[in-house]
């Protein structure tokens, strides 16, 4: 008797931990030919709202940590998914990718992550300035994170688009809830199982698998994320973000018709993006009643 093979299931990723989401709901990941490959949970609002809360209480920590610490943990999850190579390509092939292409995606992520490891203690000096002004003050303008960010990640690839967009959130200082993709899943836990490996405190990036369709209008909704990141094409859920996060006034980012391969598509200018900017005024002391100067 032939033996029948025992499917994985892919949890989702919420606190550092995975449960099973609690709508007791999965989909099965099929390749190109039909073949189940694994079972998926099918994430609910609940499971959103709880990685949301999560989240936020993950910030205090990972947005006031030094910037240098930060790099050393996104370089570390880059060494983490260098061991693991050879189980993210044979994902990536039975997802449908050639040998060649999963594994320059592999390769590429990791590349990725280091990349922005090293930004995470330069982009300050970049966009920071000390303002003019016509007073007696120093004005200082520097960026702080925005706090808790949605993605719904890139549905047409597994693991490069989802690299792509949680490297530059938490590098600078964000703590984020992402969507992986529906079409191509395998990739998504995985990373998290790496994650969670590698030094990145519990809730500062929670994973969750299931269809956008359905859990767009909640990533946009909610009142306790700051900022927003859609990677589809979808001109209807397009519209539905920017009108869903008008509510609380977040930030919307719309990353279409992206190759998330090419070198372009890395930039200190993502990190930027989920910034905001604090501009600090300081009196300048008189001594021995002259101004001091700058």
């Amino acid at each position: 008797m032939s033996r029948l093979e025992v499917l994985k299931t892919y949890k989702i990723y919420i606190g550092g931990k995975f449960p099973r989401t609690e709508s007791g709901r999965y989909f099965e990941a099929k390749n190109t030919k039909g073949e189940v490959l694994a079972n998926m949970c099918l994430s609910s609002r609940k499971d959103f709202r709880d990685a949301v809360a999560t989240a936020r209480t993950a910030f205090a920590d990972w947005g006031s940590r030094a910037a240098f610490n930060r790099g050393q943990i996104l370089y570390r999850i880059a060494e983490m998914l260098e061991g693991r190579k050879a189980q993210f390509i044979d994902e990536l092939l039975k997802q449908g990718s050639s040998k060649v292409s999963a594994e320059k995606e592999v390769e590429l992520s990791i590349d990725r992550l280091i990349y922005y490891a090293g930004w995470c203690d330069k982009f300050q000096q970049v966009f920071s300035t000390v303002n003019p002004v016509a007073s007696s003050h120093f004005n200082f303008s520097a960026p702080e994170p925005m706090g808790v960010v949605s993605i719904i990640a890139p549905q047409s690839t597994s693991l490069i688009g989802l690299v792509s967009v949680i490297a530059p959130a938490i590098a600078g200082g964000n703590t984020c809830v992402l969507l992986g993709s529906y079409l191509k899943p395998l990739c998504a836990v995985t990373f998290a199982e790496v994650l969670n490996s590698s030094d990145v405190p519990g809730g500062v990036v929670n994973i969750l698998t299931g269809n956008p369709a359905e859990l767009a209008v909640y990533f946009a909704d909610h009142m306790d994320v700051n900022a927003m990141v859609y990677c589809e094409n979808n001109k209807a859920v397009q519209q539905l973000i920017k009108d869903k996060s008008a509510l609380n006034m977040k930030r919307v980012f719309i990353y279409a018709d992206k190759n998330w391969a090419k070198d372009e598509e890395q930039s200190p200018y993502f990190i930027q993006n989920l910034q905001e900017i604090k501009t600090t005024w300081h009196p300048i002391e008189n001594i021995g009643g002259a101004k001091a100067g700058y």
